[in-house]
């Protein structure tokens, strides 16, 4: 917001390094700049401020996938107003000479604008791909129809704003259906991670089956167990 000092018949206003100040009078621009300073009389000068810096605006909107499903897209788009003098005849901008505050709500006008746009590719987009597809292309193919959109849009071109970037951070459907599309792949690692369970039980099996018939040859072995029953018996007759 503009400094505005007041003088008895005369006002003093000094902008900012990041506000387009307007001075107009009679139709005739006299003052115009970026942290622009002058003097006007408030009962016949017109003023706008126009911010020049980058400005971010959050956008969480529904859009609906070709199979009738709902998706939630939460993405930021960064914005700046390049033509200020463009963005004021389009847009009120004005200032009270009094309190240097806006008028109107400019910023919500280019905020609606930029959303019905943004929504508007997004959406277009989105209806012609299942949800499937929706969720396998990821962020990529929203944040690049909503780019490309927003950049050739004419009107914002019209009004003096360009698009620095747009972020896509999710595309997420209902939280039932997100659950529904999860299972399928829970269900096949759980079945890959019994498989790989069940082989190393099979590979330790066959190994042990591998060394029985030494053992039943220990076991059963005619000398080991005639030498056996001589120790049993020996030891029957000291103890008696």
């Amino acid at each position: 917001m503009a400094d505005i000092a007041r003088y008895p018949f005369a006002r003093h206003l000094r902008g900012s390094s990041t506000t387009h100040v307007g001075h107009v009078r009679n139709g005739r621009t006299i003052h115009a700049g970026v942290g622009a300073s002058f003097w006007f009389r408030p009962l016949s000068a017109v003023r706008h401020e126009v911010p020049v810096d980058d400005r971010e605006l959050p956008l969480l909107f529904h859009a609906r996938t070709s199979d009738f499903q709902d998706v939630t897209v939460q993405a930021t788009i960064t914005y700046r107003v390049t033509d200020p003098s463009t963005a004021a005849g389009r847009i009120d901008f004005s200032i009270d000479p009094e309190t240097g505050a806006w008028r109107g709500t400019p910023l919500d006008q280019v905020a609606g604008l930029l959303t019905e746009s943004a929504q508007q590719y997004a959406i277009d987009m989105l209806a012609t791909v299942d949800l499937t597809d929706a969720m396998a292309g990821g962020v990529g193919p929203v944040r690049s129809v909503i780019t490309d959109g927003l950049r050739a849009d004419e009107r914002l071109a019209e009004t003096g704003i360009a698009v620095v970037g747009v972020r896509v951070v999710a595309v997420r459907p209902e939280p039932e259906v997100e659950k529904a599309l999860r299972t399928p792949t829970r269900e096949r690692v759980q079945q890959e991670s019994d498989r790989a369970t069940f082989e190393r039980r099979a590979l330790a099996a066959k190994e042990l089956a591998a060394h029985l018939p030494a053992i039943d040859t220990l076991v059963l072995s005619p000398d080991l167990v005639s030498t056996a029953l001589a120790q049993l018996a020996g030891g029957r007759t000291a103890a008696s």
